[in-house]
């Protein structure tokens, strides 16, 4: 906010200053320096030589793949960048998108929506209290269970 207020009070000085005084002052430069550096009249050239290959730099700054070869720089980024957003997020997002519900997620919940329509037409509870039929289940004895803890 602070930034907003300074910048505001800078125009303003300098609208004041543009009406106090007969001169225009002129504040984007219009020149065609386009490759201007600081101080340096001729773009860099460097000659290294290596064991095999002589390398000429010219004003080539590295993507980070290759330190010594413009060309094969170049190619690594862009071949980098093929397989990671061409293949990977494009055709790895449509592979996903489309990729069959291996879980079952879908089929678990129309078989759901399917028993409760079964339940609602014949006058079932919808949710059983005994869902398996308590003459079905064999449960042990108090003296087999003797000492043994159970956690409800």
């Amino acid at each position: 906010m602070a930034a907003v207020v300074r910048m505001a009070q800078r125009s303003a000085l300098v609208r004041s200053m543009m009406l106090s005084n007969s001169k225009c002052i002129r504040l984007i430069s219009t020149s065609k320096k386009n490759r201007e550096t600081a101080g340096l009249a001729e773009p860099i050239e460097k000659s290294e030589t290596t064991e095999s290959t002589t390398v000429t730099k010219k004003n080539w700054v590295s993507y980070g793949f290759d330190f010594k070869s413009e060309e094969a720089d170049r190619n690594a980024m862009n071949a980098t960048f093929f397989f990671s957003i061409t293949l990977c997020i494009v055709f790895g997002g449509f592979v996903w998108a489309y990729y069959p519900d291996v879980l079952l997620r879908d089929w678990a919940q129309r078989e759901g929506y399917l028993e409760l329509r079964r339940r609602e037409t014949q006058g079932l509870p919808l949710i059983d209290r005994n869902l398996i039929d308590p003459s079905k289940i064999n449960l042990p004895s108090d003296e087999e269970l003797g000492d043994t803890e159970i956690i409800i």
